[in-house]
């Protein structure tokens, strides 16, 4: 239950922090007409809808597993992602619009007073402490639904910055930066959304981990004493985690019980990674011959085959 707790936790603080900002930067975006500042309160008004989408969805993810469901509810995960980048592409277009239809009809309103600068500062402020707190839960708890999240902080910080520079260079006699710093705005929202659609695919799609860790997870195989040569290795993405499918071979003289033995100390030792969720492995006698070439296996890798 910590990880269910960590995570709802967060989409719960992540949902208050979004709407104080959206809030905070629509009410200065009224009293000041700064088009830079009612960017960055659209693009807080989608943080704050799709973080309810996000406390749902990480409710889901985190319920025990279930008849229906044995593996758990984390397969849900990243769907949640994807749905955090829809909203923020939405944003992105949106934002990207007004601030070129402002730039060609002219019709540019100057933001006065310091209360721009002020909430573009501590909406800045307050998304880099978002950011370090989803990313440490993130990789703590493996969960591509606050990976996401906190990407979008991110890039928040920088498009807050980005506006900030549109009303400070506006307020100095520079207007046409207001629209400019939008388009900035808008520009890093979009980013923002490619990049969580980008690194969510792989889960869904059930593509490799990445090369290191399937080389770690033939090293734990091949390190049992009794393992002479591993073949037909699968590694693949099931939602945010890994199941793992394998050959070993083994000396053919070996009882059942001791090959029984060596097939659950490979299993524990894979299983151990904390990316893994299943490991299936198969014993080949190593007389039979069934042994074949792996050039994956030899790339990642140089097995001890025995032979």
């Amino acid at each position: 239950m910590a990880r269910a707790s960590a995570l709802r936790r967060v989409g719960l603080l992540i949902l208050a922090a979004n709407l104080a900002l959206a809030v905070a930067k629509g009410g200065v975006w009224y009293l000041t007409g700064s088009l830079a500042v009612g960017s960055e309160a659209v693009n807080s008004l989608a943080d704050a809808v799709y973080s309810v989408v996000v406390v749902a969805g990480l409710y889901l993810t985190t319920q025990p597993p279930d008849f229906e469901h044995p593996h758990g509810h984390e397969r849900i995960e990243p769907f949640v992602s994807l749905f955090v980048a829809v909203g923020v592409l939405g944003a992105g277009c949106l934002v990207l619009y007004q601030s070129v239809t402002t730039l060609l009809s002219g019709d540019i309103q100057v933001a006065r007073g310091p209360a721009a600068v002020a909430v573009l500062l501590v909406a800045a402020v307050v998304k880099f402490g978002l950011y370090r707190y989803c990313l440490a839960v993130a990789e703590t708890h493996r969960s591509p639904a606050l990976t996401a999240t906190a990407v979008d902080n991110r890039n928040d910080i920088l498009t807050a910055g980005a506006a900030l520079v549109g009303v400070v260079g506006a307020g100095f006699g520079f207007p046409v930066l207001e629209p400019l710093a939008a388009s900035v705005v808008a520009v890093g929202i979009l980013v923002t959304g490619v990049d969580i659609v980008r690194d969510n695919v792989n889960y869904l799609v059930g593509a490799a981990p990445p090369e290191a860790l399937r080389a770690e997870i033939l090293r734990r195989a091949l390190a049992h004493p009794d393992v002479q040569g591993a073949h037909d290795v699968v590694a693949h993405y099931v939602g945010p985690e890994i199941d793992v499918s394998l050959h070993i071979e083994v000396e053919g003289e070996k009882t059942l019980y001791e090959a029984h033995a060596i097939e659950t100390a490979v299993v524990d030792s894979i299983r151990a990674l904390p990316e893994v969720d299943d490991v299936f492995v198969h014993v080949d006698p190593k007389e039979l011959g069934e042994w074949k070439e792996d050039t994956e296996v030899d790339r990642l890798i140089r097995p001890r085959r025995g032979r």
